[in-house]
């Protein structure tokens, strides 16, 4: 089986520098996503970002994951690693349609045995997590 992958798309009203702004305030996430809150650290290739995870339907769970690409205005990717058969990739990307208009993207990549096992259990929750998460920035992004 080849990596398991969920994501959501979703039209902004809202220029790439307001949607960055809000993915850089770590902190401020409690303010805009519902699924990863209590976020803190840094937002440097390697650096360490610790969030709680609370997807609906799944314990929460508070987490220590390493940045794995960034690009200002564009993208943020962090990984995981849970045991020898468990990574996940979870990932922000921003992708400018016209001044003031963006695509936001939001996703989770499960690999592994049991990264897959997971994927498959929990497709519906995660589907859910990823929708949320991404009309809650459509909500915080138009606002501001």
């Amino acid at each position: 089986m080849e990596t398991a992958r969920i994501e959501r798309r979703i039209g902004v009203r809202a220029s790439t520098d307001r949607i960055w702004d809000l993915i850089a305030d770590l902190p401020g996430w409690d303010r805009w996503n519902p699924v990863e809150t209590g976020v803190e650290g840094t937002i440097a290739y390697g650096g360490a970002i610790a969030l709680t995870e609370a997807i609906p339907g799944l314990p929460e769970r508070r987490a220590v994951v390493r940045v794995g690409e960034w690009q200002p205005l564009a993208q943020l990717v962090w990984a995981e690693k849970r045991g020898l058969w468990f990574r996940s990739l979870r990932y922000f990307e921003i992708e400018e349609l016209e001044p003031g208009s963006c695509i936001f993207a939001n996703g989770f990549i499960f690999s592994g045995l049991r990264g897959e096992m997971h994927f498959d259990r929990h497709r519906p929750k995660l589907r859910g997590a990823a929708d949320s998460i991404a009309e809650a920035m459509k909500a915080a992004a138009e606002a501001g």
